[in-house]
C-alpha cells in the first residue's frame, strides 16, 4: 500500500469516527473488516496516525480554527503531517486511492501551522471544556502535568496467570519469542512489554498463561484480598478479566460467580476462562429473572463483593482518546445514578466481616470519594479500610484510605478503589 493510500484511508476513518455513535475502536474495527485487503504493517501504520490526531484532537482543531480553516477530517490529516514536518509532495496527488492534490490556501496555512501563545492551557493537555473543573478539583496544582502524562499511549501490559506458571516462566517464553518485557513495579503478577508486540502470536498468551490487563486493573483484584475457599461475587464483570485475576488468587479454590447485565460479554469470557484453565467461576447474567432471584437468596453468604461500576471512563483517555470529546451512552448523571443503584442492590449480599469493594476507571471525585462517602452515610453497618495501613502488597504508594492511580504518578490508567467492611 503507498503512503498516499495510507493518508486517504486515515482521513475515511476520520470522516466514520466523526459520524458514528459507537467507540472508535470499534469504529475502526469495522472499517478494516471488509477491507482485508490492508497488510498488518499498512493497518498498524493507520491506525497509529489515527490515533495520534484524535490524541491532539484540541490542539489542531484550535489551529485549524486560528488559521480560519473548517476542522474536517481532510484538515486534521494535514496538520498532523505538517506538525510532523511531514513532505506531503507525493501524498496528496490525486491519483488512484490517493488524496486530491493540495490546494494553495492548503498549502499556505499548513506552512504556518505552529504552536501559538495564546493557546489555552486546556487546549495543549487535550483537556475537553466539560471536564476541566472536575480534573482541576482532583489535581489542583498539578493538573497540568497531570493531563499532559494522559496523551501519550498507554504501556502493554500482561497479567501472568499463576495457575499455569510463575512471571518468570512467563518472561522467559515470552523472550523465547523476542518479546521483552520488565517486571511492574507494584503487581506481583504483572509484566511489561517493552515496544511492540503482537500478543496474539505468542504461546504464552496463547496457552493462557499471560492475559493482556493493564497493571492498575490488576491492583483492583488485588486490593480485593480473596482467599483459597471463599466465595465471591463479581457483580460487574464484563468479559472477566478481573475474575480471571481473583480465581488465580484463589488458586481455583472456593466460588466465583460472574454477574454482568450484558449476557454477550459474559459469554467471551467463558472461552477465557477455559484458556486459563479456571474452572471455579458460575456465570449469571443479571437480566435473567431466575438469576435475579438467586441474587435476592444471597443475603450475607459472600465473602468478598466486587463492584466495578460503570463510569466515564475519564481514567482510560490514554486508551480511548475519543471518550474526551464524544460520549457514547447514558450521560455522567445517569452513570452516577447507577453506581448508587448497584451498590445499593450488593449492600446486603456481604456476611459480616467481608467484604465490599468499589471500583471505577473513573479519575472524577464525584464517581470516586462521593459515592464512597454517599454509601456510608446510607450504611452505618460499614466502615472504610484505609489502604494505606492495609496494603496486602508492599510497595505500593498508597496516599489515604483510598487506592487511586494517575497515568503520570503510577503509569497505569487512571483507576480508583474503596474496600468497605462490613461490621
Amino acid at each position: 500500500m503507498k503512503a498516499a493510500s495510507r493518508i486517504q484511508t486515515v482521513i475515511e476513518i476520520l470522516e466514520k469516527i466523526a459520524d458514528s455513535k459507537i467507540p472508535m475502536d470499534n469504529t475502526i474495527r469495522d472499517y478494516m473488516v471488509n477491507r482485508r485487503y490492508i497488510g498488518s504493517k499498512d493497518r498498524a501504520a493507520i491506525v497509529e496516525m489515527v490515533y495520534e490526531i484524535v490524541r491532539h484532537y484540541a490542539r489542531f482543531g484550535w489551529l485549524l480554527e486560528q488559521s480560519g480553516v473548517l476542522t474536517t477530517a481532510r484538515n486534521f490529516a494535514i496538520a498532523d503531517l505538517a506538525w510532523h514536518g511531514r513532505d506531503m509532495t507525493n501524498l496528496f496527488t490525486g491519483e488512484k486511492h490517493a488524496p486530491e492534490p493540495l490546494t494553495d490556501e492548503e498549502k499556505d496555512w499548513s506552512r504556518k501551522l505552529t504552536d501559538h501563545a495564546a493557546m489555552p492551557v486546556s487546549v495543549q493537555v487535550e483537556c475537553p471544556e466539560w471536564a476541566e473543573e472536575k480534573l482541576r478539583a482532583v489535581f489542583g496544582d498539578a493538573f497540568e502535568d497531570e493531563l499532559r502524562g494522559m496523551i501519550d499511549p498507554a504501556p502493554l501490559d500482561l497479567r501472568v496467570n499463576t495457575i499455569k506458571g510463575t512471571r518468570e516462566k512467563a518472561g522467559d517464553m515470552l523472550r523465547a519469542q523476542e518479546v521483552q518485557t520488565a517486571e511492574t513495579p507494584y503487581s506481583p503478577f504483572g509484566l511489561r512489554v517493552e515496544g511492540k508486540a503482537f500478543m496474539s502470536a505468542t504461546k504464552a498468551f496463547s496457552k493462557g498463561l499471560v492475559e493482556i490487563q493493564d497493571e492498575g486493573s490488576q491492583l483492583i483484584a488485588l486490593a480485593c484480598d480473596v482467599k483459597p475457599g471463599m466465595r465471591v461475587l463479581d457483580y460487574c464483570a464484563g468479559a472477566g478479566g478481573k475474575t480471571l485475576g481473583l480465581a488465580a488468587m484463589m488458586e481455583n479454590k472456593g466460588n466465583i460467580v460472574a454477574m454482568d447485565i450484558d449476557p454477550r460479554r459474559l459469554e467471551k469470557g467463558r472461552s477465557r476462562f477455559r484458556k486459563a484453565g479456571v474452572h471455579n467461576v458460575e456465570l449469571r447474567c443479571i437480566d435473567d429473572d431466575k438469576n435475579r432471584k438467586w441474587l435476592r437468596r444471597q443475603k450475607e453468604t459472600m465473602d468478598v463483593v466486587l463492584v466495578d461500576a460503570p463510569c466515564s471512563s475519564s481514567g482510560t483517555w490514554r486508551r480511548n482518546p475519543d471518550l474526551r470529546w464524544k460520549q457514547y451512552g447514558p450521560s455522567l448523571d445517569e452513570i452516577m445514578e447507577m453506581q448508587v443503584d448497584i451498590l445499593e442492590r450488593v449492600a446486603d449480599k456481604v456476611k459480616l466481616g467481608g467484604k465490599l469493594v468499589y471500583a471505577t476507571c473513573s479519575l472524577f471525585r464525584e464517581e470516586n470519594e462521593g459515592q464512597v462517602e454517599k454509601f456510608l452515610e446510607n450504611h452505618p453497618e460499614y466502615k472504610l479500610c484505609n489502604l494505606q495501613y492495609n496494603w496486602a502488597y508492599g510497595g505500593f504508594p498508597c496516599e489515604g484510605p483510598y487506592l487511586r492511580l494517575s497515568p503520570l504518578r503510577h503509569n497505569t490508567d487512571g483507576f480508583f478503589t474503596a474496600v468497605l467492611i462490613r461490621q
